[in-house]
């Protein structure tokens, strides 16, 4: 396609999740032909339809405008001369990295394979992937990379929900077997992307990048997460003491407490590099203890609920206790590895009474809005800052006679809040 600078113009994206979707609207905004391929049926019907199955501004306005052929048949990928793969890389109960959804989606490719492809995997994977499981299996079905086909690694950068950073200008990095390979990546992604295109020495230093960057962000939450906790003994406020530490210019990155990390990334991402380490013969013994203080932060939250209820001589087991949220992270309808289930899973061990809203997710919410949450509830728990939730009148809870609130993003006004008799409590203040 010339004026793309590229030769080829048939795009297949397997995975039309949160990272595929925005990814193969971009491509066709660019002029590509692209094609999505994903399992589910009702998604598939809804972005053949025209309307996202996401809540994301840029799919909402640009969806409806492109064309792109959205299917479950696998053939669609014979047709194609890129073929990227944006499908999830979870982690089991026992955090140990699931590559099954990225071996079936090389699989899928190598059924249909067409001579000349570019492969490249987005899915956020660990170093040695591409090289000792993508690989291996285009060589047993006989194809050769650099000769048969090409393999890269672009790995995903997506941030749901940010008005100003999405798939159309995040700069990205690309690693691959060879020259051929990594020009041919390079070219699709210039093509498609306002940004920098970085290209990496190798496709294994570029598949480190992303656990990098992730596990530098859980590192940093894990430290100010166990700051609160120990702030919070000593009677300081921790919000205050980083948002003063953030006055310094240079050498310091501000990051925040909360009742949890959520999102595929930080809490998933750095798993995939501590397991992968082990098998070269390397404990990532600060990694191991970063995701422990982080997977605390649920407990940690209901803790801090139960205390100041026995503040009131009022047990947990039987109070009415109402939780403000369910999605990882504000005003957005995701759910992928959110804190909020396991506060709502702890609370309800303790046999109190749960009422839920999330204005994202009508269906799982107990009620339909905030004042009918209020109304049936003792005690909230905040744990997703909606805007809606942020914006909520002290006065309200003081009307419903709300005792404690816990902020589990430290998002509220705590002096507003108890000057209205309503005990605040934060994490870390």
């Amino acid at each position: 396609m010339k004026k793309n600078n590229v030769s080829t113009n048939r795009v297949c994206i397997i995975g039309l999740g949160y990272v595929g979707l925005p990814l193969a609207v971009q491509s066709a905004l660019k002029g590509f032909e692209v094609f999505g391929l994903d399992m589910d049926k009702e998604k598939i019907k809804k972005i053949q339809a025209g309307k996202s199955p996401i809540e994301e501004e840029f799919l909402h306005k640009n969806l409806p405008i492109v064309k792109l052929t959205a299917t479950t048949d696998e053939k669609i990928i014979k047709q194609s001369d890129i073929v990227l793969v944006c499908v999830p890389t979870p982690v089991d109960k026992l955090f140990f990295p699931d590559l099954s959804p990225v071996r079936g989606a090389v699989a899928s490719i190598v059924r249909n394979f067409k001579k000349g492809q570019l492969i490249v995997i987005e899915s956020t994977i660990n170093p040695g992937v591409c090289e000792e499981i993508v690989e291996p299996m285009f060589a047993e079905a006989g194809f050769k990379v650099g000769k048969d086909y090409f393999l890269a690694h672009c790995p995903e950068r997506i941030n749901p929900g940010d008005p100003k950073w999405n798939v159309t200008n995040i700069p990205r990095v690309v690693g691959s077997f060879d020259k051929q390979g990594l020009d041919k990546a390079l070219n699709f992604y210039r093509a498609i992307i306002d940004a920098e295109i970085f290209p990496m020495k190798s496709i294994r230093e570029a598949e480190a990048v992303k656990v990098v960057e992730n596990s530098f962000r859980d590192i940093n939450i894990a430290f100010v997460n166990e700051l609160a906790k120990s702030f919070d003994k000593m009677g300081i406020d921790v919000k205050d003491v980083i948002t003063g530490a953030s006055t310094k210019p240079f050498s310091f990155m501000a990051h925040w407490p909360s009742c949890g990390v959520g999102g595929h990334c930080i809490p998933v991402d750095p798993y995939y590099l501590i397991e992968r380490a082990k098998l070269s013969g390397f404990d990532h013994e600060f990694l191991k203890i970063a995701r422990k203080i982080n997977n605390s932060m649920p407990l940690y939250t209901v803790e801090l609920l139960h205390e100041e209820l026995n503040k009131i001589k009022k047990p947990l087991n039987g109070t009415k206790i109402g939780i403000l949220g369910l999605s990882y992270k504000a005003n957005v309808d995701d759910l992928r590895e959110t804190p909020a289930l396991k506060v709502i899973e702890e609370i309800k061990k303790h046999g109190a009474k749960v009422e839920i809203f999330d204005p994202y997710f009508p269906k799982m919410s107990t009620v339909k809005n905030i004042e009918e949450l209020l109304k049936k509830s003792e005690a909230v728990v905040l744990v997703t800052d909606h805007k809606a939730f942020k914006e909520i009148d002290p006065k309200l809870l003081k009307k419903h006679k709300i005792k404690i609130i816990i902020d589990g993003k430290n998002c509220l006004d705590k002096i507003t809040f108890e000057k209205q008799g309503v005990i605040y409590k934060g994490i870390g203040r």
